[in-house]
């Protein structure tokens, strides 16, 4: 059943490189069943967050009705980059099985090591410059959460 799952990915990176996306593929399966698929598509679509994992996540959350994926399963035809990883634990996703690896990505202009380094520094020595403003006015928000009885936490 694994396979049939990690071959939807694959077709869907296939499909991607054909209609001018990267390639990579990714579905979420959740009791045995695909509730989420997506293929990259950041060029067609001009926007860099449309990866195959987060399109693939968005839909299953859509699918569901809900921000959380626990039990869930994304199968991707690559290794996720820091930015899918992250909405994968975002979404509580409970396990992540992948094709090509970091590395096979890297062989082909898809590198990541920057960022997994750039991440690991602190923010004053990182390349992307980060600095706080108006932090006493922000917290604002902040306050209004820890009051708020009906919130909903993720």
């Amino acid at each position: 059943m694994e396979e049939k799952f990690m071959r939807r990915a694959i077709a869907l990176s296939c499909q991607g490189v054909s209609e001018g996306g990267g390639p990579f593929g990714a579905v979420v399966v959740k009791d045995g069943v695909i509730i989420g698929e997506g293929r990259n598509n950041v060029v067609p679509g001009g926007d860099p967050t449309q990866h195959a994992e987060i399109v693939a996540i968005r839909a299953a959350c859509r699918a569901l009705g809900t921000h959380d994926l626990a039990g869930a399963v994304l199968y991707t035809s690559c290794e996720p980059c820091p930015m899918c990883l992250s909405a994968t634990w975002w979404a509580r996703i409970s396990e992540v099985i992948y094709g090509n690896d970091r590395l096979d990505a890297a062989a082909i202009g898809f590198d990541d090591a920057a960022i997994y380094e750039e991440v690991a520094r602190p923010l004053h020595a990182r390349a992307l410059p980060i600095r706080r403003l108006l932090g006493e006015e922000a917290i604002s928000a902040f306050r209004l959460w820890e009051e708020k009885a009906d919130k909903v936490t993720y």
